[in-house]
């Protein structure tokens, strides 16, 4: 479930060996060969370049993880910050990159076995596979089923595998700083090595992809306020040094010819210098050999316990967040581990054993971790300007803000070095996480994100298009959003209590708007300068006092536009609104009777419910609602739950028919499917209008359906609407559904309306929850 926490079984040590051993791997056991061959000597530059570049990384995932310690990491950071859009995009980058990852060092590590074994390769059916493949397959058994049993296990083993991989690279480093010779590192930079520095860089990378991957188990550090920074800037410290030391000791010691294109140069290497040295007349060639060859299964096996172990922590937190599906969230009543992710990424790491090779497994790792880190650099760089509430790190990047644009900077640039078809495999990923987020996720998440939330706060001061872009990616599943446009001081407070028992019911927000005008001989950007939007400010500060008394969140934003009620259609579109409650006047607008103005009515459909109000002072306490059914008078009817649970209000539900007894049938059956069955029921014949305001006299607002007539026809006879809010003394308010409707019902009405208050029409799908919807019943004050 979503509230289950991991234990903190992870100390330090355990911690920087996550990292550790998720670099050292192929960086030292395979890429020398493929840098000393572009680069010469110069390939000891490229790794410590490389360790450069990852630690403006880790300096900002140290700031993150402390301030956030949280499973998941980078991918738990860019969601929190860029929001969900960029955390689908990064979540499945950082999910996938490790599955590719550790489906590389497993090849890797059924590459090393075989050496020693000498495996067949087996055909299934139409699949023939490599006897590395095999062993690889049953390596990633292993480990998956070492993360399914728990952390603590998987960290024990981490710090025994690392602890002896270093050990045996300690007496390599040793044994070959006895038989280093300068000399044998000149030329350093030999003729055009210089300029493939950056490219042979954007290889070796891949050996940096574990550093992060330690704040992906965050929740399970003990003290990660302390213990986090220690470990990931520790281990890419750390791992940078022993790169560095190792190649140059090893071109030092060894001809740069037996080093460069020999993808097993570690080995031979060690077999040529372990041979000049014998114990009673043995040759130790062999041991140097067998010492190094051990060090490469074991550099490969831990790069992959390392990389499951990370990678299933962020299919939890994507599961936690909801951009993928939150039953991936149990926890194993025995083992503490989230079991189905890890086994879900256990699966995926299966099949591209099965079917990918060593170098597309590595380079798609690798670019997809760098989108990642682009991205991570950034989510730091909102955090800090944002300076949302909580937000508390133990350490903090210094340098700020140089060390998080030349970490996101560095990161991006190096993509453009890969190779192109990676690069345009990772490109279909990222495409995919988008449209995962806008076809699924996107109607499930809730959190917005801290750049959404802060450009949203000032509106009034940024570009419309950058307003636009944080609303129009915004998620689906976020809070019921009641929108107010604001204009008369007057009005204000009664429009915001309607508003704020709304969003009071559904633990929604208030949004409360001002719609600046601006004369069109004005420009926007000079009426801003000029401070055309201060009036607006206490208009907006005094409906947030009010709303606040209901308990609910609220929003205020201040609009300038050349246009006024016009606006209020883009506004309910650009905040994300679910309801918008306004104001009604003698001549708002060209359209009696309808919440939309003439023009509005030719070239828009409505972007949510709208409930307009007809302002005679605000008393709740007897509410009549007409009804002949429709979409318009469900509605309404929502708004009688509401108000009758927020006002303990006393419903009165009204039906106007030739027949009683089918009307009487009708109005119970209306009301019970409603969720009004406790409502008192009136039917009567005759005339509509007049007995609707015959039965107002004894209420204190009237809650009805705008009418759905056409506009040309409302403009020959005028509108049922309209008649009745004139004869009728109370409060009235109209309301009306969303829609989808073509030209011929825009002018002429809908063919099968039955009645001038049967909206009907085609309506949108709603957010959840719906007002209309009676199973979304209204909290009572005890809840």
């Amino acid at each position: 479930m979503s509230d289950e926490e991991l234990a903190k079984d992870l100390g330090p040590l355990a911690a920087l060996t996550i990292g550790v051993g998720t670099m050292i791997g192929a960086g030292i056991f395979v890429l020398p060969g493929t840098a000393v061959l572009r680069v010469g000597p110069l390939a000891a530059v490229t790794f410590v370049l490389g360790g450069v570049i990852a630690l403006f990384t880790a300096l900002s995932a140290s700031e993150l993880g402390t301030a956030m310690p949280k499973s998941g990491g980078a991918y738990f950071y860019i969601n929190e910050a860029l929001g969900p859009l960029f955390g689908s995009i990064s979540g499945w980058a950082n999910w996938l990159g490790l599955a590719f990852a550790s489906a590389f060092y497993m090849y890797g590590l059924g590459e090393y076995v075989n050496t020693l074994v000498g495996a067949p390769a087996v055909a299934l059916g139409p699949l023939s596979l490599e006897a590395a493949q095999i062993i690889g397959l049953i390596g990633a058994l292993f480990f998956i089923a070492v993360n399914y049993v728990g952390a603590k296990e998987t960290g024990g083993l981490q710090i025994v595998i690392v602890l002896m991989l270093l050990g045996i690279l300690g007496i390599f480093t040793f044994v070959g700083l006895l038989n280093a010779n300068l000399d044998s590192l000149t030329p350093f930079a030999p003729p055009g090595a210089v300029g493939d520095v950056l490219p042979v860089t954007a290889i070796v990378f891949v050996s940096y992809l574990g550093f992060v991957q330690i704040t992906s188990v965050a929740e399970e550090i003990k003290d990660p306020g302390r213990n986090l920074p220690r470990a990931v800037i520790g281990s890419v410290l750390l791992v940078t040094v022993v790169y560095a030391l190792f190649l140059v000791v090893l071109l030092a010691a060894v001809p740069n010819e037996l080093v460069a294109g020999n993808d097993t140069a570690v080995v031979d290497a060690a077999s040529l210098l372990f041979g000049q040295y014998s114990i009673f007349g043995f040759d130790l060639s062999l041991l140097g050999w067998g010492l190094l060859l051990f060090g490469g299964l074991l550099a490969t096996a831990s790069s992959a316990n390392a990389s499951i172990l990370s990678s299933s922590r962020i299919n939890f937190a994507m599961g936690r967040e909801k951009i993928i599906t939150p039953n991936l969230n149990e926890i194993h009543p025995r083992f503490g581990t989230p079991y189905r992710s890890i086994a879900v990424t256990g699966a995926l790491i299966l099949v591209f054993l099965l079917l990918g090779n060593l170098e597309l497994l590595a380079t798609a790792g690798s670019v997809l971790h760098l989108i990642v880190y682009g991205l991570l650099n950034l989510a730091l760089i909102v955090m800090r300007e944002a300076e949302p509430p909580g937000y508390d790190p133990d350490f903090t990047v210094p340098l700020y803000p140089f060390v998080p644009i030349i970490g996101a900077i560095t990161s991006f640039a190096l993509i453009i070095y890969i190779e192109p078809l990676v690069i345009l495999l990772s490109g279909g990923l990222t495409l995919f996480a988008a449209l995962w987020y806008f076809l699924y996720a996107r109607r499930k998440v809730e959190n917005a994100g801290v750049l959404a939330e802060w450009i949203l706060s000032r509106s009034d001061e940024l570009p419309e298009t950058a307003v636009s872009a944080a609303t129009s990616v915004r998620p689906e599943g976020d809070d019921y959003r009641v929108m107010v446009p604001l204009a008369n001081p007057a009005t204000e407070k009664h429009l915001i209590t309607l508003a704020s028992a709304i969003a009071h019911q559904y633990d929604g927000t208030v949004v409360a708007v001002n719609i600046a005008n601006v004369p069109d001989q004005t420009s926007l950007e000079a009426a801003r300068e000029r401070g055309a939007h201060n009036a607006a400010h206490d208009l907006l500060e005094q409906a947030q006092s009010d709303a606040e008394t209901f308990g609910v969140n609220v929003e205020t934003h201040v609009v300038l536009s050349h246009r006024t009620f016009e606006e209020v259609f883009d506004a309910a579109r650009t905040y994300g609104a679910d309801v918008t409650v306004m104001g009604w006047g003698e001549d708002s607008h060209g359209a009696p009777g309808r919440a939309e103005s003439a023009i509005d009515e030719l070239a828009k459909s409505l972007p949510c419910d709208f409930l307009v109000f007809k302002d005679r002072g605000f008393d709740a306490s007897r509410i009549l609602v007409p009804t002949a059914g429709g979409p318009a008078s469900d509605l309404s009817a929502g708004v009688a739950r509401v108000l009758q649970a927020e006002f303990d209000a006393e419903v009165t539900l009204l039906h106007v028919t030739d027949d009683e007894e089918l009307g009487q049938e009708f109005l119970t059956e209306w009301a019970d499917e409603h969720g009004l069955s406790d409502a008192e029921l009136l039917v009567e014949t005759g005339d509509v209008e007049a007995n609707i305001a015959r039965a107002a006299e004894d209420a204190t607002m009237l809650v009805i359906g705008a009418t759905e007539t056409g506009l040309l026809s409302r403009l020959v006879r005028g509108s049922l609407v309209l008649e009745v809010l004139y004869d009728v003394d109370c409060s009235v308010l109209l309301t009306e559904r969303a829609h989808k409707r073509g030209l011929y019902d825009r002018l002429f009405g809908s063919s099968d309306r039955s009645t001038d208050t049967a909206a009907t029409g085609v309506t949108t799908e709603p957010k959840t929850p719906d007002l209309c919807n009676p199973e979304d019943t209204p909290r009572t004050d005890d809840e």
